[in-house]
């Protein structure tokens, strides 16, 4: 198979960046995405050119490091897939395919089609830790949990931060992210001594970062590679109202001074 590449290249955060046509054949269909830009990449290097730097770990699906936007999608052409899991026999023989790096304000370029996540890092920061004495611990058994809570918790906890909500997002909100990891600890008894502290400082981090807000446009949703679902907006937001209005002080102080 043929393919004609436009793969956006910027040398640095600082630097200007544009787009490179590149010519790739006699790629098999059966080739991960990935695998076509590692042979592209070999091209490169072995005329003396700088390869395409990109982010990629795990090739299986489970870390969302592999983070692009192919043809204006982020992570490709697939629902609810990774684009490490995104083979050259979905497209078509000579097709034109447009790569590019996350686009949000919150995710400067580094170099390529990679970029500063770290933003999102800072967020679950915010968040702090769970209490819990150092005393001998109940039998997981012995805490009821109602079986759709768990799983509500563990639709929530499926979350892998790739950031593709965010590069979906017109608004390049964080909010489906921030909504996913306040919830899974939101729902759980271990989660509920720093709930309502929780919420706000990451609400309010994500905030600090420059992420747009949210208007409810959904594409998160429909670009998640877990297929988190929006829900977890409206509760997030349940508990953020809550926190500011209803229980404004922690006991136990701010969620830094613990």
């Amino acid at each position: 198979m043929r393919f004609d590449l436009r793969i956006w290249r910027q040398a640095g955060p600082e630097a200007e960046g544009g787009f490179a046509e590149y010519e790739i054949d006699d790629i098999e269909p059966s080739t991960s995405f990935l695998e076509m830009l590692d042979i592209l990449n070999e091209r490169l290097t072995s005329e003396g050119e700088e390869p395409i730097a990109f982010d990629s770990d795990c090739r299986e699906g489970i870390c969302g490091m592999c983070s692009m936007v192919i043809d204006g999608r982020p992570h490709g052409p697939l629902a609810s897939e990774t684009t490490c899991q995104v083979y050259m026999r979905l497209f078509h023989d000579g097709a034109r395919i447009t790569i590019e790096p996350w686009r949000a304000a919150a995710f400067p370029v580094l170099r390529d089609l990679v970029v500063d996540r770290s933003a999102l890092d800072r967020i679950l920061e915010a968040g702090g830790y769970i209490s819990s004495h150092s005393g001998p611990k109940p039998d997981p058994n012995a805490v009821p949990i109602a079986p759709e809570v768990a799983e509500e918790a563990l639709d929530a906890s499926a979350c892998i931060g790739c950031g593709g909500c965010v590069a979906a997002c017109p608004n390049g909100s964080a909010t489906l992210f921030t909504a996913a990891k306040v919830s899974h600890l939101g729902l759980l008894p271990q989660g509920q001594p720093e709930r309502y502290s929780r919420v706000r400082a990451m609400v309010q981090q994500m905030e600090r970062e420059s992420f747009g807000s949210c208007r409810n446009y959904a594409e998160c949703e429909a670009s998640c590679p877990k297929e988190i679902s929006i829900k977890f907006i409206g509760r997030m937001n349940r508990d953020y109202l809550r926190a500011l209005l209803l229980e404004p002080l922690d006991r136990r102080g701010p969620m830094g001074s613990r």
